[in-house]
């Protein structure tokens, strides 16, 4: 059994390997509580391996808004650089949750500079701008709700509404460093927002990305469990995003989504980054939910 779970931590982290590790300095900053701080749910939200789905679900919800997914599609390297792109967008996620500031500023700006160049016009015709708010929040606002859902069906501590509510609030400091707006202040109201948005619609360039996300170059034993991953995403999403969308949930992928989840925390615990943050904090770690060695990833890619 230990021989299994080391070989599913390797499997599992070799896709995050692609990018710096985002948090290598964080001990240098002892008593920043960063963006968030320890007594964040967002902490313990984005450190559950049901993370992993939330991401995915996220992707698919992006896809789905016609500039949004003709910016990705124009200008990134998704197809050449997949993994790159996943570890990127991992880091940034991790900088921003647990980073000490300078860390989360750093992240911020990184960005800030790829979405200067993001302009262009959509397979419909309309302009688009990575810089502009309503974009941004689409982008930040599926994320969050994702991530959110994504927990709530697959994650170890399922949230009481009210630490819920305080999750979508946390989401909203982060996004108001990228400048989006509107971002819907409760589970209720964001949940509404994502799924009547009025510029949700089919496109070339979403038919290309739902192909890369079901077809993704990847080895045949990790593809199994990324196909469970991708399949308990699909089965979450409302019935207008998945006709949009051009999915179909399939019977059974929740309890499939929910033994991958159960799975992968078994595997990995919950992200190491959460107890670096504590540790830099001065936080109390609860040893019990960590598989890894915070300090192993210093120095590290991942």
């Amino acid at each position: 059994m230990e021989s299994a779970r080391k070989g599913l931590t390797r499997a599992t982290l070799s896709l995050f390997e692609h990018a710096p590790y985002p948090l290598q300095h964080t001990l240098d900053y002892m008593g920043d509580p960063g963006l968030l701080g320890p007594d964040s749910v967002s902490w313990q939200v984005l450190a559950d391996p049901a993370a992993f789905v939330g991401g995915l679900r996220g992707l698919l919800i992006q896809a789905a808004h016609p500039e949004v997914v003709a910016g990705v599609e124009h200008h990134s390297r998704y197809r050449d650089d997949p993994l790159g792109r996943l570890s990127r967008t991992s880091a940034y996620v991790t900088a921003t949750t647990f980073g000490a500031m300078p860390e989360v500023e750093n992240a911020v700006q990184q960005v800030k500079r790829i979405h200067r160049i993001v302009k262009g016009e959509s397979s419909r015709g309309v302009p688009y701008d990575a810089t502009d708010p309503g974009h941004a929040a689409w982008v930040h606002n599926a994320l969050t709700e994702s991530f959110l859902v994504a927990h709530q069906a697959f994650g170890g501590i399922r949230l009481m509404p009210d630490e819920a509510d305080r999750f979508v609030e946390e989401q909203t400091r982060i996004g108001a460093l990228l400048g989006a707006d509107p971002m819907p202040i409760n589970r209720g109201a964001l949940s509404h927002w994502v799924g009547t948005h009025p510029d949700v619609a089919p496109s070339p360039e979403l038919t290309e990305v739902i192909e890369f996300l079901t077809n993704p170059p990847l080895s045949p034993a990790i593809r199994v469990g990324y196909a469970v991953l991708l399949e308990a995403a699909v089965a979450t999403l409302p019935q207008r995003l998945t006709e949009t969308l051009g999915v179909r949930p399939k019977p059974g992928a929740e309890t499939l989504g929910r033994a991958g989840a159960s799975s992968l925390r078994w595997a990995l615990g919950y992200s190491p980054s959460w107890a670096l943050a504590l540790r830099r904090c001065g936080a109390e770690i609860p040893r019990d939910l960590f598989r890894q060695v915070p300090e192993e990833r210093l120095g590290r890619a991942s």
